[in-house]
């Protein structure tokens, strides 16, 4: 799925980060979202790699990345620590500056790591997500029922854990399913790698951190940085057949936390670069290309 690329496991300060790396050009660090690895980038990542030196890492948490102990402030699993993971690895193969993709978990660590490290950054890409504060700020009855998740991981530690453990298969595969519009677009050596990952305790815990961040110390620093734009061209894309476009105009929502916004929907459910890899790739390859 990754010819040509090579596999790396890089140390940073707090984690140890699995990752593919293939291709030549500039830099593009790729960010996987929940409760995906950085295979969710299999169709795509050859392509882009004719014409960008691709990485796509596991987040700290997930795939085969460390899952490092957490705190009752849950700061392990704040999209700053998340990020800082990310800029090490690349800075560790040698990039100070990158273009960067992010699919939802794994874009709001790339919106984090383009406001905490500005210099790092090139252009952004941000597939199928509004920023954390204006999710929680915009929470009502449909938020809240088709975004369940968000208020079900977040609850006291081992009460998800456990419910989620008893059937990890079974979570993962019905929180897909809702999500995608058509479940054959992962092929079976896909979905046995994610199930094969997240049916591990450490992994389910960790990214249930991961919501619990979310929900506390990220907000507290998400309120801190608001009204300061991101100032990298910021690229848009979500899925028409998503949750995004019922309850959001996405285009709308970012242009209050970037200066420079475009976008548009795909033809699609939430997992833009498995459901449509041809579009999603060309808009990728378009935009870092300007």
């Amino acid at each position: 799925m990754f010819d040509g690329f090579d596999h790396q496991r890089i140390e940073t300060s707090e984690a140890s980060i699995n990752l593919v790396v293939g291709g030549s050009g500039p830099p593009l660090l790729l960010l996987h979202g929940y409760p995906q690895t950085h295979l969710k980038w299999h169709k795509i990542a050859p392509q882009l790699a004719e014409d960008f030196t691709v990485v796509a890492t596991d987040l700290r948490g997930y795939g085969d990345s460390s899952k490092p102990p957490t705190d009752s402030s849950h700061t392990p699993y704040s999209k700053r620590s998340m990020a800082r993971d990310q800029t090490e690895v690349m800075k560790s193969l040698g990039f100070d500056r990158f273009n960067l993709a992010g699919h939802d978990r794994g874009g709001r660590v790339a919106h984090r790591l383009a406001l905490d490290q500005t210099d790092c950054v090139q252009r952004l890409a941000l597939l199928d997500i509004i920023p954390t504060r204006a999710a929680f700020n915009a929470v009502d009855r449909n938020v809240a029922t088709t975004s369940f998740h968000w208020f079900f991981l977040i609850q006291p530690d081992e009460f998800p854990e456990r419910m989620i453990g008893h059937d990890p298969e079974f979570f993962l595969r019905s929180q897909m399913s809702k999500w995608s519009r058509d479940m054959s677009v992962f092929p079976d050596a896909v979905m046995h790698e994610y199930i094969r990952c997240f049916n591990q305790p450490e992994t389910i815990h960790a990214a249930c951190e991961d919501y619990r961040a979310g929900a506390t110390i990220d907000l507290v620093h998400d309120e801190a940085d608001f009204g300061r734009k991101l100032t990298c061209p910021l690229l848009v894309l979500w899925g028409a057949g998503g949750i995004m476009t019922k309850l959001f105009d996405p285009l709308e929502v970012w242009q209050d936390y970037a200066e420079d916004v475009s976008g548009w929907a795909i033809e699609c459910g939430h997992f833009l670069a498995e459901e449509e890899p041809e579009q999603t790739c060309q808009a990728l390859r378009e935009f870092f290309s300007g």
